[in-house]
């Protein structure tokens, strides 16, 4: 059944969200927003050193069902998997993985990326690692995004 455009999955996991909350020691955290909707994500990873795998993501996700929903489902499916993979998970990958979500709610999981992406740059910098040509992309992208969510403020 989907209630206001929402699968079930959509709504039980935005109803018992995983990965909710920081980090304290996280080798990388990604902020982003949408200065449209006024949602705001943060992704805080643990990530091993050597093959940089992923052991531990939260989120702390101030936003509608579809952005709880998809940031909560994001950190599900990165864990276990080196950064390099998990940075291949597109918005559809992420949508899919939901059931679906309302078209004008897809939205949310771009943010959902965005902030792995984040994250990502956050750790390729900290630890002087070359980042790759698409995570400065998204970089320079979400920083203009953040600049104008400022001057919202």
């Amino acid at each position: 059944m989907m209630e206001y455009g929402y699968s079930e999955k959509v709504l039980d996991v935005f109803k018992n969200p995983h990965n909710i909350g920081e980090i304290k020691d996280a080798d990388a955290i990604g902020k982003v927003g949408n200065p449209a909707c006024g949602d705001l994500l943060w992704m805080f990873l643990k990530i091993g050193k050597g093959r940089h795998v992923i052991e531990d993501a939260k989120v702390k996700t101030f936003g509608c069902v579809a952005a709880i929903a998809t940031s909560s489902i994001l950190t599900d499916m990165i864990k276990g998997k080196t950064l390099e993979d998990a940075l291949r998970i597109s918005k559809q990958d992420v949508v899919s993985e939901l059931n679906g979500l309302p078209r004008q709610k897809v939205h949310c999981s771009v943010l959902a990326v965005d902030a792995l992406k984040e994250a990502a740059y956050d750790y390729y910098t900290r630890s002087g690692i070359s980042v790759p040509e698409d995570v400065k992309r998204a970089h320079e992208h979400n920083s203009i995004v953040a600049e104008r969510i400022e001057h919202m403020e």
